[in-house]
């Protein structure tokens, strides 16, 4: 394990400048020791920083997470950073001063960096993001926009969002569309299976595929690129669903090969609660009908899917914070410490006699997300006692073959908080 030591760093690197020095004054205690931390960082490769516990205990202080609650469901829903809850209160407050004048003269102005700096993560043009409230939005925004007819078929899994299957038997009651469904076995860690799987789902018939690139039940990723690969050679489209993947993993959107992709940014980008992005290829743009009406509903301009109206423009611009906060952190070095703490809780349970994971290990095949389940007891019950007896927070779930209940970490976590977790499990699986 590498040795985290600032001292020495900083004696490698040679004093702050009197600017840089005076500047961080202004910064909270909490903000100037993760900027140190961060500077010592340099020196170690993401796998190496992933075990740093000193290192993520700084980033654990720019978070104002309960000490009396072990949040473990982090896949629901993320909590903001410090910088990101403030501006949000920031620009809330402008709001009131003057709301017409502070939301639309002021605010609305920053839409346009901010879809800049978000499609530079997506690693995307700006013009082809929109700024929404969650992937739900986005998502269906595409499946009631997309042009279809009575008979065509859409290949979708039965491990899909249930607002995404909703979505969908809605336009299948309403326009006659026909869904098809792929019934798959997960955890599974052989690419060649889920690419068949889909495959075979695909008829003359068919005109889109929908794909979940990181299934929501117990963290499974789906090897998306291939199965889009498959998808086009026949001329569909296909949709991804990447409420949980963007800014969990390391990828840019247009590595999946993907026509729409949605995301909701309140889980692993740490943007407020109520923010997400939706991505659709450019040349797509136009034949999508956007969600609410606007002048022209087929042009070419991927801000025909923000109409709508009076929005939270507090949230919106506070999103650019979370961009920098992720960017600070690297992309890289998050995935590595999201995957070590979930393999760190996941090795130490496996052999407790009754406990049965069904998360993989393997990073191509899992990151954060773990599914735990004790054989001969509900998924309820283990969740009330996490809760009760060690008040570490975690979620239920019983979904096709998956029972258990869902384990997300986050960047926050330490080690210690998953030793607790540990201990629950091993004492639920003994009693």
């Amino acid at each position: 394990m590498a040795y985290f030591n600032r001292r020495s760093f900083f004696n490698k690197a040679g004093a702050l400048s009197a600017i840089a020095f005076l500047s961080s004054l202004t910064q909270p205690l909490w903000a100037k020791n993760l900027h140190g931390a961060l500077m010592d960082a340099e020196t170690l490769s993401p796998s190496q920083l992933a075990t740093e516990e000193e290192f993520w205990y700084y980033v654990q202080q720019s978070f104002t997470v309960s000490a009396g609650i072990i949040n473990l469901n982090n896949g629901g829903v993320s909590p903001a950073p410090k910088s990101v809850q403030e501006a949000m209160k920031r620009y809330y407050d402008y709001s009131n001063e003057a709301p017409s004048y502070y939301m639309w003269r002021i605010l609305d102005q920053g839409r346009e960096p901010l879809r800049k700096n978000l499609a530079k993560v997506a690693g995307c043009l700006p013009d082809e993001i929109a700024i929404n409230r969650n992937s739900s939005e986005g998502l269906e925004t595409v499946i009631f926009g997309l042009q279809l007819n009575r008979g065509d078929e859409i290949v979708v899994c039965k491990y899909d969002y249930p607002n995404m299957i909703n979505a969908w038997k809605q336009r299948e009651m309403r326009d006659g569309i026909k869904l098809i469904w792929v019934d798959l076995e997960i955890p599974n860690e052989e690419e060649n299976y889920f690419v068949s799987k889909y495959v075979n789902a695909m008829t003359s018939k068919t005109k889109v595929v929908h794909i979940t690139h990181i299934i929501n039940w117990n963290g499974q990723i789906l090897p998306v690129k291939k199965i889009a690969n498959e998808a086009h050679k026949r001329g569909l489209e296909v949709i991804v669903d990447g409420a949980h993947s963007f800014a969990h993993f390391d990828f840019k959107i247009p590595d999946l090969d993907a026509d729409y992709f949605a995301a909701s940014l309140h889980k692993w980008l740490y943007a407020p609660i109520g923010s997400g992005l939706l991505y659709v290829r450019k040349e797509k743009i136009k034949n999508i009908y956007p969600m609410f009406a606007t002048d022209n509903p087929l042009k070419d301009d991927i801000r025909k899917f923000e109409a709508l109206g009076t929005r939270p423009f507090f949230i919106e611009q506070a999103i650019s914070k979370a961009v920098e906060f992720h960017e600070m952190i690297g992309s890289e070095r998050k995935e590595k410490r999201l995957h070590y703490l979930k393999n760190y809780w996941m090795e130490k349970v496996k052999n407790i006699p009754k406990v049965k994971l069904q998360t993989s290990l393997l990073p191509q095949w899992g990151c954060a997300i773990g599914f735990v389940g004790i054989e001969g007891r509900k998924p309820e019950e283990l969740d009330s006692y996490l809760l009760d007896k060690y008040k570490v927070h975690t979620v239920a779930i019983n979904w096709e073959g998956l029972h258990g209940i869902r384990v997300t970490p986050n960047v926050y976590t330490t080690t210690k908080n998953l030793d607790v977790l540990v201990e629950g499990i091993e004492s639920f699986a003994k009693s």
